[in-house]
């Protein structure tokens, strides 16, 4: 059933209002273990959404391939019942197709042969490495149609790659992990380069210094800063009063040296609308360390009085929209990794954390999976049994320099960061 007729039914159901989100998706998975190819898959998706307000009471329900409409309409009233009234807040009346986008293909066997010559790569320079590596391609096509005139539709492909070598010495494991998730065909040679750079630095472990010294964050690592920081942009909690920065729009936050902002007109993250059907926006967070936005769904935007921002996103077909990024980017600076190492008498260089991310609080106390000693502005050697404790927000307002080598970190675009000071527990 197409989706103006489900609505059509909703509607003669009792609905007030109801709108469809569908998703279609075809994809490719492709596993190496043990340097040897594991798996090639593929999987294809159709799932749909009917969300609707019923006695001005809001309910979703979702179907997987071919459905029943008549049930799936009752199933959405029903779960209503179950729910408060309120304000219904839907975008109205507007029509885009961006089908027609240039998309790169799929093929399989370049695929094969990107995964296969990482590996080989690795085991050139360190035959007793196991390696991992898993490659995928994947294509989505999205549909919003409401009853209040909006049909909204895109199209498009990514492709993912992550590799990982494990290098076992008598009683010592090291395991290490890099990748890169794109719209665009991906370069594997920075991610083996990484990896290589890496192992080189943990030929030899050295003992841990403990104290207060500063801190290099790499991009994969810098993740536990900006994870915290989306969470304190994000206006549903800035409406609970939860976040941290709720009363501090047009101060300075952070370091004077960062620059946030979200421009998801770039190939890399492409998304031209959210998941309510609003155009998305490049939106500046924070510039010269002082805040300037929030990001939000329509919902939040009412009750904060400001213009929403095109960030309302399901994280899944049967959850309710929320305010989420479609990217953060980060502004980088001038010097690469080996010049930041060199200025540095004694710090640690973090690149893999083990735990959980820091929650909006900020406070941190997490164990350095991968992170090296830096003494004299040169890598002594990687460094074990280690902590970092501290507070992400504490940690940004000391962040003395950023690094030229931005890259994506899943959804974050992000250089190495130095944190004057933090604290290292052995």
């Amino acid at each position: 059933m197409s989706p103006e007729a489900l609505i059509e039914l909703a509607l003669k159901a009792g609905a007030q209002e109801a709108e469809v989100y569908q998703v279609q998706s075809q994809s490719h998975p492709i596993s190496f273990q043990s340097n040897r190819l594991k798996q090639v898959e593929s999987a294809e998706s159709e799932g749909t959404a009917l969300r609707l307000w019923h006695n001005g009471s809001p309910g979703v329900a979702v179907a997987y391939g071919e459905f029943d409409p008549k049930l799936l309409v009752e199933k959405a009233i029903s779960l209503s019942q179950l729910n408060p009234p309120e304000e219904i807040e839907i975008t109205t009346n507007r029509q885009e197709n961006h089908n027609q986008v240039d998309q790169v293909e799929f093929n399989i066997q370049t695929l094969l042969e990107q995964g296969q010559r990482s590996i080989e790569l690795i085991l050139e320079h360190y035959p007793d490495v196991i390696c991992s590596a898993n490659l995928e391609w994947e294509k989505e096509k999205t549909r919003l149609v409401n009853s209040r005139g909006l049909d909204c539709q895109y199209s498009d492909s990514s492709f993912s790659y992550m590799l990982g070598a494990e290098w076992i010495r008598s009683d010592d494991f090291l395991g290490i992990y890099d990748g890169e998730s794109s719209h665009e065909q991906i370069d594997t040679q920075p991610i083996v380069s990484n990896i290589l750079q890496y192992l080189a630095w943990a030929n030899h472990n050295v003992p841990a210094p403990i104290g207060k010294m500063p801190i290099i964050f790499t991009p994969n690592a810098s993740t536990i800063l900006w994870g915290t920081v989306v969470g304190a942009l994000n206006a549903k909690y800035v409406v609970e009063k939860s976040s941290p920065w709720s009363n501090h729009l047009l101060e300075q936050v952070v370091s004077k040296k960062l620059r946030l902002w979200q421009d998801p007109t770039l190939k890399q993250c492409w998304c031209p609308f959210d998941d309510e059907g609003m155009p998305t926006q490049i939106v500046e967070f924070i510039s010269q360390g002082v805040l300037q936005n929030f990001y939000s769904d329509l919902k939040r935007a009412k009750q904060l009085n400001i213009v929403a921002s095109g960030n309302g996103f399901r994280a899944s077909l049967g959850s309710y929209p929320t305010p989420d990024l479609v990217n953060l980017l980060v502004e980088g600076g001038y010097n690469n990794l080996e010049q930041i190492i060199g200025k540095l008498d004694r710090a640690i260089l973090v690149e893999q954390i083990l735990g959980q991310e820091p929650d909006i609080s900020g406070d941190f106390s997490l164990n350095i999976d991968l992170g090296y000693y830096i003494e004299q502005g040169k890598i002594k050697g990687r460094i074990k049994d280690t902590m970092l404790a501290g507070n992400v927000y504490t940690a940004l307002k000391e962040v003395i320099e950023l690094g030229n080598d931005n890259r994506w970190i899943g959804s974050c675009y992000s250089p190495s960061l130095v944190v004057d000071s933090l604290s290292v527990i052995g």
